[in-house]
């Protein structure tokens, strides 16, 4: 096991530096460059050149890469000049908001989608099966802005029982004290995830109901109840567990729809903002960010797979 993980983390870093290497290329290749997004159109050829030069811009990529690497060892992810303050500090005071909006959709998806999915199988093919199955799909086709613009209409117009907006505060509590204002942002993020986990667990279910130890703990006569929620349910929640890594960078992703649709904000919305303006520092930094939690993720996900079930244990030992 120990074998194993440091196997993951030396995976995880090399999968980082490639996502670092990558981002800062592509970023650096755009058109106008760091310079002119930061000073601005009327800028003359002068004042640009003197900006790359005590930026370190106008040095080979490659050279630039290391410097940036050597700052973010030190935990220096830049300065952003668009919003007068450091990347660090900028993401400190989103990515918690950001935290608590995809924690309380996954938490709404995993109480919602293991139930949809232990009905399915249990009533496979027949009525409740086939509702479930097409909502699922409707939900998983169905863009998650069109979504959230939907739930606005219905709720803040047609029944205006929901603020259309997302909390404005500027810490977790202030966000936190307008419950209110999350319940739209949280459905919106949590509806596709409860559409995939649920087909997930129905998948898992219908293969554990047909294991011989299904069989024989119906010959027992134990009753159905039982053998699906003490003999099945527990193997069927382990492509949940597997999504739970897996799926972080789509929930960051889906975030950043959500927020910048609520106006909430969090880390979607400072990457919107950042796209739009070209700052550079603040881009590169969510995308550095956002790929260390997602090895983290797929990590972490891995480790509790193992832990849960003994035969991955057994067969990586083997390996």
């Amino acid at each position: 096991m120990v074998r194993y993980l440091i196997t993951r983390l030396g995976q995880a870093l090399v999968v980082v530096v490639l996502v670092t290497v990558i981002a800062f290329l592509i970023l650096h290749l755009l058109p106008g460059g760091a310079a002119r997004a930061t000073l601005g159109k009327e800028a003359t050829l002068e004042q640009l050149a003197a900006f790359n030069h005590d930026m370190g811009y106008d040095r080979p990529w490659i050279q630039q890469y290391g410097m940036y690497v050597q700052r973010l060892l030190q935990g220096d992810l830049g300065y952003s000049y668009q919003l007068n303050q450091s990347v660090v500090e900028a993401i400190s005071q989103r990515l918690p908001k950001t935290m608590v909006l995809s924690l309380l959709s996954t938490v709404l998806a995993i109480v919602l989608a293991i139930p949809l999915g232990v009905i399915q199988a249990v009533r496979r093919n027949r009525w409740p099966d086939y509702a479930i199955t097409s909502l699922s799909l409707l939900a998983y086709a169905t863009p998650i802005f069109f979504m959230g613009l939907m739930l606005i209409i219905l709720f803040s117009q047609v029944w205006p029982i929901l603020p259309p907006e997302a909390p404005q505060g500027f810490t977790v509590a202030e966000v936190l004290a307008d419950p209110a204002g999350l319940v739209l942002p949280t459905i919106t993020l949590a509806i596709v995830t409860i559409a995939v986990y649920s087909r997930y667990v129905r998948s898992a279910m219908v293969d554990n109901l047909n294991e011989n130890y299904v069989r024989t703990a119906r010959s027992k006569g134990l009753s159905e109840r039982r053998v699906v929620l003490r003999h099945t349910l527990r193997n069927g929640l382990f492509p949940v567990i597997a999504l739970l890594g897996m799926y972080l960078p789509a929930l960051f992703s889906g975030a950043l729809v959500v927020e910048s649709l609520f106006n909430f904000p969090g880390m979607g919305q400072l990457f919107w903002q950042a796209a739009l303006k070209r700052d550079f520092p603040i881009l590169l930094g969510v995308t550095v960010i956002i790929s260390i939690a997602t090895v983290v993720g797929a990590l972490v996900a891995d480790l509790l797979y193992a832990a849960v079930d003994p035969r991955v244990r057994l067969q990586r030992s083997a390996s």
